[in-house]
């Protein structure tokens, strides 16, 4: 190895793993080092547990035959790791300590991960900057005065800092999306039912899912196929059928037809975002790729969205409201919950049908062109002290939601949809392009997103230092 032992790529640690040139425990111990000389200039991981991971490893039982072989993954702090401190990001559950974990992080453990560390989250996961009462701030890797996104921005954090190869990360507006395209990595939103959920949450809902980010698409076919599995304990979960992600991720394919919207038709973007898309649009052109401009018709995926996500907050946390909890939750939750217990049954109804029409409106246009490519996120990293976008493109937005229509416009219809880097703003911050694919096609997806990461060359070959600008 011609690099320290913490930055190489996920596929590489499993192959040394699994053919015993490292040992779990190696590894562990360089992932300890680079988070205690990165994670206080980010923080990423407020919660490390390697002592437990250390334990894990220590009970014996080979790993070699796992998928992952015992390499180092953080959890998002809104999972439940048995033994470890769980808080959601709220005051509410600040001292929590659950004794069971939640049905993703069995399969991960199942699969031959080692959990050392929570990664931190805004209060809940409601909003796309991750702050929280409880931890602070966590800052962008490219400039620590910005912001890694959210809700999954500690995972990203981690990721782009090497402090993990491959993180756990959930998705419900743009969760996992948004970080990735804010820190210059790769993040996969994949179908419903592919990951298990629970126990806690709301069960059967199709909104919020799990998904891996990483530095490479073939890292992250690595994180889906060791969370990707049945679990007839989830609802919504799938018999698998005998589908290698990991394999699809390395093998590159060059897709038949891009449809292409830079906005969907429903989005504010920034000129400068729209600019670097559109020059990512005609390389992938250059290098032989048909793409077509065409938008599905996501009119109705806004309200739609806003409905059906203010009833699961309703739903999973209504109760906190109306006790003494209240004065423990930021303005946002709040807000979340009381538009949803504002909701009538037509509301609800009317949602479910604003989503089968968008979800009816990709679909048409997927059969049509194959995939969808759009902006993932419309602006750049922002300063980490604003709490969400207010204004894009010169419009001032009408709620703290409407910046993520980019991420919600597609959650709605139940596709799966991944991100990769695609080029730079002027100021040097990362700016990443949205792949969509029809529902339950992650292998195809991951083949065509690893043939666009080739034509694109932006993918982060090593992970960054933070980069802390004079005065912070």
């Amino acid at each position: 190895m011609c690099q320290p032992l913490w930055a190489e790529d996920a596929v590489t640690m499993a192959s040394l793993l699994r053919a015993g040139e490292i040992s779990p425990l190696d590894l562990l111990d360089a992932t300890e080092e680079r988070v205690a000389a990165v994670n206080p200039l980010v923080n990423a991981l407020p919660t490390l547990c390697f002592d437990r991971a250390r334990r894990r490893l220590g009970e014996g039982g080979d790993l070699s035959g796992s998928t992952l072989g015992g390499l180092p993954v953080p959890v998002k702090d809104s999972y439940a790791v048995a033994g470890v401190r769980t808080t959601f990001g709220s005051r509410v559950y600040a001292e929590a300590v659950p004794d069971r974990s939640d049905f993703l992080v069995e399969a991960l453990e199942a699969s031959g991960g080692i959990v050392f560390a929570k990664s931190n989250t805004p209060e809940f996961e409601a909003g796309a900057n991750t702050f929280n009462d409880v931890f602070g701030v966590t800052r962008n890797p490219w400039n620590t005065r910005l912001s890694p996104a959210g809700s999954s921005g500690g995972a990203a954090v981690a990721v782009a800092t090497g402090m993990a190869a491959i993180a756990q990360g959930s998705d419900f507006a743009c969760s996992v999306r948004y970080p990735a395209a804010f820190c210059g990595i790769v993040g996969l939103r994949p179908s419903p039912g592919i990951v298990p959920q629970g126990p806690g949450g709301v069960p059967g809902q199709t909104l919020s899912v799990i998904g891996p980010l990483a530095r490479s698409v073939a890292d992250t076919g690595l994180g889906l196929q060791a969370m990707a599995r049945f679990d007839a304990r989830d609802p919504l979960s799938r018999p698998m059928p005998a589908i290698d992600f990991a394999a699809a991720a390395r093998q590159p394919r060059k897709p038949r037809c891009l449809a292409f919207s830079v906005d969907l038709g429903v989005a504010d973007i920034e000129p400068e975002i729209a600019a670097v898309i559109t020059e990512a649009v005609r390389r992938l052109e250059h290098m032989g790729a048909t793409v077509a401009e065409a938008a599905p018709d996501l009119s109705a995926a806004e309200t739609a969205f806003h409905t059906l996500r203010a009833h699961q907050f309703a739903s999973a946390r209504g109760e906190l409201i109306d006790g003494p909890e209240r004065t423990l939750l930021k303005p946002e939750v709040i807000w979340n919950i009381e538009q949803g217990l504002k909701l009538t049954s037509a509301d609800i109804a009317a949602a479910v049908r604003g989503q089968a029409r968008s979800r009816a409106a990709l679909l048409g246009l997927l059969e049509q062109h194959g995939f969808l490519i759009a902006a993932a996120a419309p602006v750049a990293a922002f300063p980490v002290e604003e709490r969400y976008v207010g204004r894009i493109a010169g419009r001032t937005l009408d709620s703290y939601l409407d910046w993520l229509v980019l991420g919600y416009a597609i959650t709605i219809t139940g596709c799966p949809s991944i991100t990769i880097p695609c080029g730079f703003t002027a100021a040097g911050l990362p700016v990443g392009l949205q792949i969509v694919a029809p529902p339950y096609s992650e292998a195809e997806l991951l083949s065509v997103a690893a043939w666009c990461e080739d034509a694109l060359g932006c993918r982060m070959i090593r992970p960054i230092d933070p980069r802390t600008p004079a005065g912070v």
